[in-house]
């Protein structure tokens, strides 16, 4: 792995961030506050992730876009703040990562972020673990990101968890998703109740916020006016969100514009409906590969 393929830098506002460079020039950028991954190119320069103009960049407020680590918690689900702790912490690069399967050092850059149990979180979650994600860049651009949560206690703890993924598409009411056809969700707009899928895609003309349940291992987004076309493959996260807030839930949220709605869509490999329980000393892991492709049609 060359030495420039990994650069920590500090961001505009003095926050250590890590930058993964892949020789085609595809690039990512990680901050660690959150362990959130702000920024992924293509070898175009072309931003692929979506980020308000309105977002507050400083901590402690997580920034609105990219990708969030939501955990211990998803939404409000629970007694922690909304998507939980995680995304508001500061993280830790590890210096000396362990390996880890099916990483091939020879074609991929990558770094190590580690957040773990601290003596405030302890307050709000009395649970000891270590949270170890895996952000990595492969030569041809795909951005893979392996989180790993372990537990410390002496007792079991259950959690919820997603890569709250912001993808930046050219205009909403252009976009489809697919392979999740037939699935049963949870609708946020519904008081959660459940629903099945009808349709062969899931096209966008009015505010979306669902969980879908237990969805294959491949969901695609087609972006028809920019005709390129999301991959999202995953393992251990059999869920996936979809939101979109739309114009009216768009005025309402602070740190985002009001038409700002139009650009961007969320697509999140969740496990919510079924929380991961770990028994002291246990381990779970959960895979995400995102990729990009120019579309055929």
């Amino acid at each position: 792995m060359e030495h420039s393929a990994v650069e920590i830098t500090k961001d505009e506002n003095g926050i250590p961030q890590v930058i993964l460079r892949s020789p085609r020039g595809a690039s990512a950028r990680v901050s660690l506050h959150g362990g959130q991954v702000r920024s992924w190119k293509n070898e175009r320069n072309e931003e692929l992730l979506f980020t308000s103009n309105k977002s507050k960049l400083k901590p402690p407020a997580a920034v609105r876009g990219g990708i969030p680590t939501c955990f211990p918690q998803f939404g409000n689900r629970g007694t922690l703040e909304q998507h939980g702790f995680a995304r508001n912490r500061m993280w830790a690069v590890d210096e000396n990562p362990p390996p880890f399967q099916s990483v091939d050092s020879n074609s991929t850059i990558f770094v190590d972020l580690l957040l773990t149990s601290s003596d405030d979180d302890l307050k709000i979650w009395p649970h000891s673990y270590e949270l170890r994600l895996r952000v990595i860049l492969s030569v041809d651009g795909h951005l893979s990101l392996i989180s790993r949560v372990r537990n410390f206690n002496c007792k079991p703890f259950s959690f919820s968890f997603a890569h709250h993924t912001y993808f930046a598409v050219s205009d909403i009411s252009e976009v489809r998703v697919e392979g999740l056809e037939t699935l049963d969700y949870l609708d946020n707009l519904c008081n959660r109740e459940r629903f099945t899928e009808q349709g062969d895609a899931l096209t966008f003309e009015s505010e979306v916020d669902r969980v879908y349940l237990s969805s294959s291992d491949a969901v695609a987004i087609f972006d028809h006016e920019k005709k390129r076309t999301f991959v999202i493959r995953k393992e251990g996260l059999p869920d996936i969100v979809v939101w979109n807030p739309w114009d009216k839930k768009s005025r309402a949220i602070a740190d985002f514009g009001d038409d700002e709605y139009k650009h961007m869509l969320c697509v999140d490999a969740a496990a919510i409906e079924k929380p991961i329980t770990l028994k002291p000393g246990e381990e779970w892991t959960g895979r995400v590969e995102l990729s990009v492709t120019a579309s055929i049609q």
